[in-house]
C-alpha cells in the first residue's frame, strides 16, 4: 500500500513538473478603442441634460475612470489652478489632471440646475451617481450622434490620451495625468510637478460645446 502511495505522489509531482515547463502562448496585445475629436464632439452636443453632458466631458477632457468621475467632491475642482484632483484612485494614490475651462462651464451649468449634497454628481436619490446610467447616457448619445466606434465609457479616457499624444504633449506628462505607475503603460515614468501640469492644454478646450 505504501509502495502505491509513493507513486502516485512521484507521478503527481512529475505532472506538475511537466505543466510548469509548458511555454503558455503569450496574450496578443490589443489596442484600446479612441473617438475622434469630432465623435466626442458630436457625442456631447447630442446630450441636452446639463448633469449628463458634465459627466461625460469631464470623463473625456481629464481622462477620468467612471470610479473616479463619481467619487468628486465640488471641492476637488481646484478652479484656478485649472486641475481636478483625483483622491484615493487606482493604487490608493491621490494624483491631479486637468480641468478644462470648457469642464467649468458644463459643471456650472449642472450647479445652477442642482444642489448636490455630498459628491459632485449624485444619483435622483442622493449617493454615488450609477456608473451602469453613465454607461447608457454614453451609448444613447452615440446612437442618436451615429458614432458607430466601437467603444465604452473608458475609450474616452483612451481618448483623452491619444488626442494630447497627438497635441505633442509629452508620454511623462500623459502617465502623471491618467495615474499611470508602470512604465510599461506609458513608457517612463516620471514624477512631474503640478505647476508644469497646470500649464497643459486639455483636448477638452479644443472641442466647441
Amino acid at each position: 500500500m505504501k509502495l502505491n502511495a509513493d507513486l502516485q505522489i512521484s507521478d503527481l509531482k512529475l505532472k506538475r513538473l511537466l505543466l510548469e515547463q509548458v511555454n503558455r502562448p503569450k496574450r496578443n496585445k490589443v489596442l484600446p478603442g479612441v473617438y475622434s475629436k469630432e465623435e466626442v464632439q458630436g457625442i456631447v452636443l447630442q446630450i441636452s441634460n446639463s448633469k449628463h453632458k458634465a459627466m461625460l466631458f469631464l470623463i473625456y477632457s481629464a481622462g477620468l475612470r467612471v470610479s473616479e468621475l463619481i467619487n468628486l467632491r465640488k471641492e476637488d475642482l481646484l478652479r484656478d489652478r485649472g486641475l481636478l484632483l483625483i483622491r484615493k484612485s487606482k493604487g490608493r494614490k491621490d494624483r491631479y489632471t486637468k480641468l478644462a475651462d470648457n469642464a467649468i462651464q458644463l459643471i456650472d451649468a449642472y450647479l445652477a440646475e442642482n444642489q448636490p449634497k455630498e459628491y459632485l454628481f449624485e444619483g435622483q436619490f442622493g449617493g454615488r451617481y450609477s456608473d451602469t446610467s453613465i454607461r447608457n447616457v454614453l451609448h444613447e448619445a452615440k446612437r442618436k450622434a451615429g458614432v458607430t466606434t466601437r467603444g465604452s465609457v473608458h475609450t474616452l479616457r483612451h481618448s483623452f490620451a491619444t488626442h494630447l499624444l497627438e497635441n505633442g504633449t509629452d508620454l511623462r506628462y500623459i502617465q502623471e495625468l491618467l495615474g499611470h505607475e508602470s512604465s510599461k503603460t506609458t513608457e517612463i515614468y516620471t514624477h512631474v510637478s503640478n505647476l508644469n501640469l497646470s500649464k497643459i492644454t486639455s483636448p477638452g478646450d479644443l472641442i466647441k460645446i
